[in-house]
């Protein structure tokens, strides 16, 4: 995840990770803006998929993702963002996650869901 280079460049920080679960939060500021002045939707995906990311990379071997979605319930215009990515279902090769994006006070802003691949199991 260290050389996830788009991350860092939208200031994503990895909090923490373990066995099929992770946490990354975004500091929001200016760059995060859309035209009328909330937090882009496609920062917010940027966010929950590098702690999908994470999450279905913490066994071991190589996961990467097939289908995802994503709503959004709730605009942002500043302050931080969290995710956290849980694992729903873990076979040997696939694997199914949900991201939580939560803001600052705790009001869920989008919920993600994933699927993976796992090219290798770590199992």
């Amino acid at each position: 995840m260290a050389r996830d280079q788009f991350a860092r460049l939208c200031d994503i920080e990895l909090v923490s990770v373990s066995p099929g679960q992770a946490s990354a939060r975004m500091n929001l500021d200016q760059k995060h803006l859309n035209g009328i002045g909330t937090i882009q939707g496609g920062a917010i995906f940027t966010l929950a998929d590098f702690a999908f990311a994470a999450a279905s990379n913490s066994h071991g071997g190589l996961a990467v993702g097939i289908n995802v979605t994503i709503n959004y319930f709730k605009a942002v215009t500043t302050g931080v963002l969290h995710a956290e990515a849980k694992e729903v279902s873990l076979h040997h090769k696939l694997a199914t996650y949900l991201v939580e994006v939560r803001d600052g006070p705790g009001d869920l802003v989008a919920l993600f869901q994933g699927t993976v691949y796992r090219k290798s199991s770590g199992k």
